[in-house]
């Protein structure tokens, strides 16, 4: 039941005008219920949290919608919102020439003259009619909002036209009007690159690398990772919140401290490089130093050495973005795991204790901390691969991995005379390959079951 909602829900998204039909990425939210009319501005926030929607969805049920979905967004972030040194930038504005939307929108005759014999069809496709199709001030506005009212193959069995050839000529069309509109004058760009919202665009192209085995996704993520690591870190390992025209400014909130973790986190199960995962464990640490409530537990939004304010303030609610202990508790779960370091877990437990009440009252509007419960209540593993990094059986065995939505998992790769591993997590040492295969532990608490080499007796074990 939850499932099928969520298709239907991210379905409907991607249909509607709030999904750039033409040049992707989604705009940050709609104006009516029909999700047609949208605010035009897009978001980094939103790219990065609604890619990993669809990602994870894809690896949920298989629907190649919900992939190509998530890899135009990946397109339109690498396109325009990544800056030359790697990081992403915050956001596109909704106005052009001084009037929302008019990047975005189009006339009938625009449509007609753009695609000409294409143009009957792909109006059909889009709802695109003369006197446009939504209202300005309750008068037909004469601009179309490109969107669809129904699904390509429930558009192709009422044209009576194979699926295949409407998406092949509905692609045509689109590539043919995104030339036209890269030549009107462009929304303004908010080039302000935040560590904070970075972090999750991190996560997120790491999240797609992973599952569509896309190396380009995992450079992306590297880019951005390696930018920040090095241009928003001060000499004494703290980091800024901003980054603008060669200048860090703004000490760091708990939000950058936790969502570059969770990237960081997410960077290390996609690349296997071990300074990713040892980044995010010292970012991690200096989180708890500075953040946290010695006294009634959780993490404070501001460091215990920044501006001086009347109160420190504690967020636990995820709205339009999760709130840092929600991302600070699920990261202090799996680093715990990955490391066997039960004061992280520790930690994350007092963070679900000091909000408790609040979740218990209304646990819709704490979505993101709810599922770092479910991390922790849930059947959690452990699972180790033993193997040569760039040989066959080790790629095959972390597509099988990767190809399924297993959440409740955290991966580590065991190469041979790897001591940099063990040295952050000592219980791999022993977790060796069987005769030079890749060979895979899964372990629920550090227990492991016996090694298997097979990569469907390795998902048995996770099921």
């Amino acid at each position: 039941m939850a499932l099928r909602m969520v298709e239907r829900t991210l379905t409907a998204m991607s249909m509607g005008g709030i999904y750039d039909q033409a040049g992707f990425g989604f705009h940050r939210y709609s104006t009516d219920a029909r999700w047609l009319v949208p605010h035009f501005e897009k978001m980094l926030y939103d790219q990065a949290l609604l890619a990993m929607a669809y990602t994870e969805a894809y690896q949920a049920t298989g629907n190649q919608e919900f992939k190509r979905i998530a890899c135009e967004v990946f397109t339109y972030v690498l396109r325009d919102m990544t800056s030359p040194e790697g990081g992403f930038y915050s956001g596109e504005d909704a106005d052009s020439e001084g009037v929302e939307g008019k990047f975005y929108v189009w006339t009938e005759n625009e449509i007609d003259s753009t695609l000409k014999e294409e143009s009957e069809l792909i109006k059909k496709v889009f709802g695109i009619n003369k006197n446009g199709n939504f209202m300005e001030e309750g008068k037909s506005s004469g601009k179309n909002i490109l969107h669809l009212s129904k699904t390509l193959p429930e558009l192709a069995a009422d044209l009576k036209l194979p699926a295949d050839e409407i998406r092949r000529r509905v692609g045509d069309a689109k590539q043919k009007l995104f030339a036209v509109r890269e030549k009107r004058v462009h929304p303004g760009k908010d080039d302000k690159i935040l560590a904070d919202w970075n972090g999750l665009m991190i996560a997120a192209f790491a999240k797609g690398a992973q599952a569509f085995d896309e190396p380009a996704y995992a450079e992306a993520a590297c880019r951005a990772a390696d930018f920040i690591l090095s241009r928003m870190r001060g000499k004494d390992g703290r980091f800024f919140h901003r980054y603008r025209e060669g200048e860090p400014a703004v000490m760091a909130f708990l939000d950058d401290h936790a969502f570059l973790a969770c990237g960081l986190i997410e960077l290390y199960e996609a690349t296997f490089e071990v300074s990713y995962l040892r980044a995010a464990l010292e970012i991690t640490d200096k989180m708890i130093e500075h953040f946290w409530d010695k006294e009634n537990h959780g993490l404070y939004f501001t460091a215990d050495d920044g501006e001086e304010l009347i109160f420190r303030k504690k967020e636990i609610y995820d709205g339009a973005l999760p709130s840092g202990n929600s991302v600070a508790m699920l990261n202090l779960l799996r680093l715990g795991r990955m490391t066997a370091n039960a004061g992280f877990e520790e930690k994350a437990a007092h963070i679900g204790r000091s909000f408790s009440g609040t979740i218990w009252q209304l646990p819709m509007s704490d979505t993101q901390i709810m599922t770092a419960l479910d991390f922790a209540l849930g059947a959690t593993s452990e699972v180790v691969i033993a193997g040569d990094a760039g040989a066959e059986d080790t790629k095959a065995m972390l597509a099988a991995l990767r190809g399924e939505f297993i959440p409740g998992k955290v991966v580590m790769l065991r190469t041979g005379g790897d001591s940099e591993i063990i040295g952050i997590a000592e219980y791999t040492r022993n977790l060796t390959s069987i005769e030079g295969m890749a060979t895979a532990y899964v372990c629920r608490n550090y227990s492991c079951n016996l090694p298997v080499t097979d990569a469907r007796k390795m998902l048995e074990l996770l099921s």
